[in-house]
């Protein structure tokens, strides 16, 4: 086994290291709006999970820039809304290009072929061809520091308000997502990516 001590790796080796071991990733892509000049934000995520079901609260830690926050982030901060979309094959492409990083008074969605939709409870509009998204409110904010309080990550715990699932992916007596026609990509490290693959079941213990 190859060993390394996290206090003497730097900041590109660690970031290796993690995106290379926990894959693949769900990709979390969130339209945010800049409650000032109404430009919407759209950017993927990767370091995405669910928190709760309890609540239905998901988690998106946005790394920042050398220190400077990212405009979702501070959009989130601001108005305390965001719309969660699910990536599907079909719209890798699209996703990719919403990944370039603009200034704030320019919008990711100028750059692609989507379409906004209005959403039902918040007022961030959301991508009409996704066929999974999530209204979402700012449940909680955790700004992750370093030894001298410096933040390096902002932390979303994010509350679902309303589903939404296109009837192509979703089974309406089970209730279920059907992840064989969702098609959904995960983020691997570097540029790479993969699709669901062969899925399986397991009887728990």
């Amino acid at each position: 086994m190859q060993h390394f001590n996290s206090e003497e790796l730097n900041t590109k080796q660690m970031y290796k290291f993690l995106t290379g071991s926990i894959i693949p990733r769900p990709i979390a892509w969130i339209t945010t709006q800049n409650p000032e000049t109404q430009i919407v934000n759209a950017a993927p995520f990767s370091f995405f999970s669910v928190a709760s079901n309890v609540l239905p609260l998901i988690s998106v830690a946005i790394l920042r820039n050398d220190g400077k926050i990212k405009d979702s982030a501070k959009n989130l901060l601001a108005l305390g809304q965001g719309v969660v979309h699910i990536v599907s094959e079909d719209l890798v492409e699209e996703m990719n290009k919403t990944a370039a990083q603009l200034p704030d008074t320019e919008s990711e969605i100028d750059l692609t072929d989507l379409t906004m939709t209005a959403s039902n409870t918040i007022t961030v509009p959301a991508i009409k061809e996704a066929k999974v998204r999530m209204e979402t409110t700012v449940h909680q904010y955790v700004p992750l520091t370093d030894a001298d309080g410096n933040v390096l990550t902002d932390l979303f715990i994010l509350r679902v308000v309303d589903f939404f699932f296109d009837e192509s992916v979703f089974d309406q007596e089970k209730q279920y997502v059907l992840a064989d026609k969702l098609e959904p990509v995960a983020r691997l490290a570097g540029n790479d990516y993969t699709k669901l693959g062969e899925i399986f079941s397991l009887q728990r213990p």
